[in-house]
């Protein structure tokens, strides 16, 4: 019985004392997973280095090493199967939000010191691609990358190329996703399966080092200043993350942050140094809408309905209310303005009508003045008709003499179409006088507008006296805004009644006309030397139907008025001084900007 209850014990004891020794030993582990984005290969060589580095700063702790892709990671955090995590800057962010994995340093190199500005991208492209030189090139190309989740392999790029007016999820390069490992790019590029392609910075230049790549064989589009000796495409971002999962022991997060500190800078001249600020990162996630921040894609209507209904339905009363008082208002005011309409409506009918006949009035003006001008016309026109007559006649009989040189057919021919061109221009002007037409405003050279009045004058009235033109100040070249056709008319008017003035008075001397400048407004000045009028007549001189002309109508000088006024503008008529004569005055408004216009001298 002794024996049995003996035996009983030592196996008790045995029995706990195993999964204590189970448990030290387990607790003597760190087990660290990191991210292979090179393949399991390249990542045990490069990270068991650390590892035993680390293990020597770590007396009585066995170091685990474990390797993992992207979702890998994850499921192990997950499944509570690692210690600490060593991951890329964007990874880190996701894992944080998802897993509550909290960083203790932060991977740093000899050629970024910085710990906030290590890790990026550069976009390569074959040497030889003229077609492709900066990013805004890759429009309309394919762009390759390990993965949609690959942080220096594919997001830098891609918040860079949104930047610059690019989206790849458009299409905007095509993005070709090749998985890892990140030499699967290269390939992809050289190849031709993808115009480019998207790597982790100094990756181009570990390969060119390493004798994978022929140096020059591949290009960074768009190197940044400042990313020496490697080259990128995008902004840097803070390094690789060294963290710490949710539950790990404070005292052992503290014992393997030490330990990492402590570590002198390795072969390739990395080293951990104190966390770095991962704001950036998560901002370019942001924007991307990504990882913790992909729910900013989403329009979540259920929750927003179930946070704001009561704010909604109020609103929708409120809008309910309003549109009801909206109706009511509204029929008050159609029953109250019917009689308004319909008054407005006569308004309307009764302006058309005035506006009708005041346009017929000024076509009768320029008719009565083409009708008195008519007679001469006729005269005009046979100078020139009888000048081609003569060289036609001219150019037969030297054909029927055989005396025909060119010379003497060439003069003949320019003569024939000069007084053509002539005998044209005075029946244009003459068909632009008469024809009716809507009214047009534009800017114009006073100036111009004056001489070209004159030529027709002159032209349908050869007998016409000299028409002199002056200007004050400095000189014109000012621009009004005006209809040219009534301008014209009105100085033609101005120039048809001192022409009748002056012949009353049997008096040859030129009509002076004058340009002048007030203020704001051009000033325009007639000048006749006739006999004058006494100033009761003066008075009535832009009545309608007043008229000093035994066959006059009475309608000119009150559609000169009616033209200046409708256009700003004033016009008078005052005795000449010194002397005989009568001198008529009227303004235009000046266009914005006409002082400043190139000028013309007057002839």
């Amino acid at each position: 019985m002794r024996c049995s209850l003996r035996s009983f014990s030592v196996l008790l004891l045995l029995a706990l004392c195993l999964p204590l020794a189970s448990a030290t030993e387990a607790s003597r582990q760190v087990r660290v997973g990191v991210l292979a984005w090179q393949g399991l290969e390249e990542a045990e060589v490069r990270w068991s280095t650390l590892m035993n580095r680390l293990a020597d700063q770590l007396p009585g702790r066995e170091l685990v090493l474990r390797h993992f892709d992207l979702a890998g990671v994850a499921a192990a955090l997950k499944a509570g199967e690692l210690d600490f995590v060593v991951t890329n800057p964007g990874h880190y962010v996701f894992l944080e939000a998802e897993s509550g994995i909290s960083r203790i340093a932060t991977l740093v190199a000899d050629s970024a010191p910085d710990p906030a500005h290590v890790v990026g991208s550069a976009v390569v492209v074959l040497a030889d691609r003229q077609d492709i030189r900066r990013l805004t090139d890759l429009q309309g190309h394919s762009l390759a990358a390990v993965s949609p989740d690959a942080f220096g392999g594919y997001q830098v790029a891609w918040g860079e190329l949104r930047r610059q007016g690019l989206d790849p999820e458009q299409g905007r390069p095509a993005p070709v996703f090749t998985g890892f490992p990140m030499s699967r790019v290269v390939e992809a590029v050289l190849n031709g399966d993808a115009d480019a392609g998207v790597l982790r910075v100094c990756l181009l230049e570990s390969l060119e080092r390493d004798g994978a790549l022929r140096p020059g064989q591949l290009r960074v589009l768009s190197p940044r200043p400042g990313a020496a000796p490697c080259q990128a495409s995008a902004p840097l971002y803070p390094g690789w993350a060294f963290a710490a999962a949710p539950h790990t022991p404070p005292a052992l997060s503290r014992d393997v942050l030490v330990a990492l500190l402590a570590l002198t800078p390795d072969a390739a001249g990395q080293s951990w140094s104190v966390p770095a600020d991962y704001h950036t990162v998560h901002e370019l996630l942001r924007a991307l809408q990504i990882g913790p921040y992909a729910f900013l894609r989403e329009t979540a209507w259920p929750s927003l309905w179930k946070r704001y209904w009561p704010w909604v339905c109020g609103l929708v009363l409120t809008l309910l209310a309003w549109g009801a008082y909206t109706l009511h208002v509204e029929h008050l005011v159609q029953r109250r303005t019917r009689e308004l309409t319909q008054a407005m409506a006569a308004r309307q009918r009764l302006e058309a009508q005035v506006q009708e006949g005041q346009q017929q009035m000024d076509h009768l003006s320029r008719l009565s003045v083409l009708g008195e001008l008519s007679g001469t016309l006729a005269h005009e026109l046979n100078q020139p008709l009888a000048t081609i007559g003569n060289y036609a006649r001219s150019l037969l009989r030297r054909q029927d003499s055989g005396r025909l040189a060119p010379a003497a057919l060439r003069q003949a021919a320019e003569e024939i179409a000069s007084e053509s061109e002539r005998a044209a221009g005075i029946l244009g002007g003459i068909r632009a006088l008469a024809r009716k037409r809507n009214r047009v405003r534009e800017a114009h050279d006073p100036a111009a507008l004056v001489r070209e009045a004159g030529r027709l004058f002159a032209g349908m009235l050869p007998g016409a006296p000299e028409l002199q033109v002056s200007a004050g100040g400095d000189g014109g070249g000012w621009r009004v805004w005006v209809d040219p056709l009534q301008i014209q008319q009105v100085l033609l008017n101005l120039f048809k009644n001192a022409w009748d003035a002056q012949r009353a008075g049997d008096c040859n001397a030129p009509i002076e006309l004058h340009l002048g400048r007030a203020g704001d407004c051009c000033v325009v000045t007639v000048r006749d030397h006739g006999p004058g009028l006494a100033p009761e007549m003066q008075a009535r001189l832009f009545e309608a139907f007043f008229t000093t002309k035994s066959d006059g109508l009475g309608l000119g000088l009150s559609i000169c008025k009616t033209i200046v006024e409708a256009h700003g503008g004033e016009i008078s008529a005052a005795a000449a001084e010194p002397g005989p004569g009568l001198v008529f005055r009227f303004t235009l408004p000046l266009a914005e900007g006409g002082d400043t216009l190139a000028r013309e001298p007057i002839r």
